[in-house]
């Protein structure tokens, strides 16, 4: 389970999400009580809707004086100049620089927290070109929870890193556990017998080392070199080629190409630590590629989490 800084979560929205709001959201946002704002990990903003928050796994309706409920009677309206205004400080006036971003169906704020978007989607062919007409933001709060590794770390790879796959339904943490232990093996930890590791992290949503304008707003480690908005397939044959990494963590892998390059780093003798969306092996199992990794005994160890004690709760570790 995850504990969060009051203080320091507070900070965080003042410092990256307040500021790139409309004044009048950032404004009630603000009036939120610091109990209630240390647990928020969305904000969700939708055009003619009310404006809410999502923390603890349930979402909460928000008002003009900052309270909070389960009603959406006195919620506050979000409106389409809220949304282009919210638009227009996000992308720092050029909309043309994030357009990358965009048709991918999300955007990357200072200090790594991701911003999914929803509109019009514009087709070229069979591609997303862009999309206009914006008319929904959730914004996730990313959360750096140095330490909360370190437990599966000591008792997974202290005596050599494995080959791991860490499974969970959106929202259990599963990004946030990746990250430190990506940190921690990127340091080192003397305490428990564990070296410096050099690690090549796939980012293709931006959602692990958080990176703006290229450079990592999370601690990833010293010895950590990051492919920011690259595919996770392509990205890891390019770390294989060019950046002699020991370690390859890529988050939310599924597909037969995701398998293709992973079994291209084991067989290279790199080893892989990756994330999947899952409750449990039969939902894990329905994904072609993981199947494949699964049924080669590609991964030595598959870590179950959920949000029983709260995000991040190991339930399972199992031996394959």
């Amino acid at each position: 389970m995850y504990l969060y800084d009051e203080k320091k979560i507070r900070d965080v929205l003042e410092r990256d999400i307040i500021p790139v709001l409309p004044e009048r959201i950032s404004k009630i946002i603000g009036k939120i009580s610091p109990g209630d704002m240390q647990y928020i990990e969305e904000i969700r903003l939708r055009v003619q809707r009310p404006l809410m928050i999502f923390k603890g796994g349930l979402d909460y309706f928000v008002n003009e004086d900052g309270s909070i409920s389960h009603f959406y009677t006195r919620a506050v309206t979000v409106i389409r100049e809220d949304m282009e205004r919210a638009l227009q400080l996000m992308s720092d006036y050029s909309i043309y620089a994030v357009e990358d971003e965009i048709k991918q169906g999300f955007l990357t704020l200072r200090g790594g927290h991701r911003v999914g978007i929803t509109g019009r989607g514009v087709i070229d062919g069979k591609k997303i070109k862009t999309i206009k007409n914006i008319s929904g933001m959730n914004i996730r709060i990313a959360r750096e929870v140095k330490g909360c590794g370190f437990e599966l770390t000591e008792k997974l790879y202290r005596d050599g890193v494995k080959h791991t796959l860490i499974a969970s339904p959106p929202g259990c943490g599963k990004t946030t556990l990746l990250r430190d232990v990506i940190r921690i093996l990127s340091w080192g930890q003397k305490e428990i017998g564990i070296r410096g590791y050099k690690v090549g992290v796939v980012d293709e949503r931006s959602e692990i080392a958080g990176c703006y304008l290229g450079i990592p707003q999370r601690d990833v480690g010293i010895r950590t070199d990051v492919l920011d908005a690259c595919p996770k397939a392509q990205g890891m044959i390019m770390l294989l080629r060019s950046m002699s990494p020991e370690i390859i963590a890529v988050d939310e892998i599924g597909s037969l190409e995701d398998a293709e390059a992973i079994e291209d780093a084991v067989n290279a003798g790199v080893k892989v630590i990756a994330t999947v969306h899952g409750r449990d092996m039969t939902e894990i199992l329905k994904r072609p590629g993981v199947k494949n990794l699964v049924d080669r005994r590609t991964f030595e160890k598959i870590v179950i989490l959920s949000r029983r004690e709260g995000p991040g709760t190991i339930d399972e570790i199992i031996d394959v």
